[in-house]
């Protein structure tokens, strides 16, 4: 699916017009303020449920307001590369998302139909974010990588979310029993008992989907002239050592566990281990070559959802400030043939030429200025 439609109310600065949008290369500039992100952050809250750039939604809601609306018009376009003309004709699901900031209600519609989970919107727009904080994917805390990981998990085996809620409600009963070291041991055992069994379900999900991730990224390093791929590695750690099972896990270091008040091993504390003959990434790359790493992972799982039959929504912002010429170029370029959605924002006015020197996508380009924005 593609976002052809959107129209907002109330959200940050942005005018609220309604906006007619190409299925594949969206090229949006504007000087800083005047709401090129904003953008970008309304398309997110379609896909995410939630800002990719603050914690609280109260932040996104006007200044003087205390409710804000995102909708979207979705379109099936596999190809992403003509345009359909009177998209209102084509669209496959109308999607929206309200917030009462002061109430603290959200509500969230499918085709005029309430729905509960957020999930319902994701699965019908995939969003991939690649914006400055993404890189600390290398750098910064497992949770970041385990999103990374979780974000292609959900989208490729349905039965996840579910799976990963029941996880984390079972994690935290059994911290509650941690955090209580006189209660009665049987009871913990209990609650260890439904963390392994979940255990197994999410991280055999997990290693199913890391597998399909290894085969693209290999085949894209194969393409890509980089000195540093024959060295790299990247290993799914489960969250504890393997070589046991976790129920043995946890029984050994039980002492450990009740020391410290909380769940020490299990999927909670998976990550992707990214290494270089050897050694970790974040020691050994300089940051231009880890910004380059994260992109290519980011490629990599667009092209198991491509593969999938799924179409991806990228928001690329201000990716000016953060790559060079040759690596925006190869980035165009591998979106391009994913056949992908993008969104790709810039102070200055965009170069298509610069972008795609041998075949042309089709494209829109808008100017936002003041929360406007135009087609130009």
């Amino acid at each position: 699916m593609a976002l052809v439609k959107l129209h907002t109310e109330h959200f940050r600065n942005l005018a609220g017009d309604p906006i007619d949008f190409s299925p594949a290369f969206n090229l949006i500039y504007g000087e800083n303020g005047s709401g090129k992100s904003c953008l970008l952050e309304a398309i997110g809250y379609l896909g995410l449920g939630r800002s990719f750039r603050v914690s609280r939604h109260q932040a996104v809601s006007r200044h003087g307001t205390s409710r804000f609306t995102v909708f979207g018009g979705l379109a099936d376009c596999p190809a992403a590369g003509g345009d359909s003309g009177d998209r209102n004709e084509h669209l496959q699901h109308r999607v929206g998302f309200a917030r009462d900031v002061i109430d603290k209600d959200t509500q969230l519609r499918v085709d005029g139909e309430s729905v509960r989970s957020l999930s319902a919107l994701a699965r019908l727009l995939p969003v991939s974010v690649i914006d400055p904080g993404v890189f600390d994917i290398v750098a910064g805390s497992p949770g970041k990588r385990r999103q990374f990981v979780d974000w292609l998990v959900f989208h490729v085996e349905p039965s996840f979310a579910y799976l990963w809620q029941q996880c984390q409600r079972v994690t935290s009963q059994r911290n509650q029993a941690l955090r209580n070291g006189r209660m009665d041991q049987s009871l913990l055992r209990v609650w260890d008992n439904q963390y392994v069994a979940l255990a197994a379900q999410v991280t055999q999900a997990r290693q199913a989907t890391m597998t399909l991730f290894q085969t693209a990224f290999e085949s894209l390093l194969a393409e890509v002239e980089t000195p540093w791929v024959e060295g790299l590695k990247l290993d799914f750690y489960p969250g504890w050592d393997n070589k046991r099972s976790l129920a043995e896990v946890l029984v050994a270091q039980r002492e450990q566990e009740l020391r410290m008040g909380h769940s020490l091993y299990g999927p909670n504390r998976a990550d992707l281990k990214l290494r270089f003959q050897g050694r970790p990434v974040a020691e050994t790359f300089s940051r231009g070559q880890q910004k380059t790493l994260v992109i290519l992972m980011k490629i990599a799982q667009g092209m198991v959802l491509s593969q999938l039959g799924k179409q991806v929504t990228f928001l690329l912002d201000d990716i000016n400030a953060e790559l060079d010429g040759e690596h925006r170029a190869m980035l165009a370029e591998k979106l391009h043939e994913l056949r992908c959605q993008v969104f790709m924002t810039s102070i200055e006015q965009p170069r298509p030429h610069q972008l795609w020197r041998e075949s042309m996508p089709e494209f829109r380009v808008f100017h936002v200025e003041h929360g406007r924005v135009t087609e130009e």
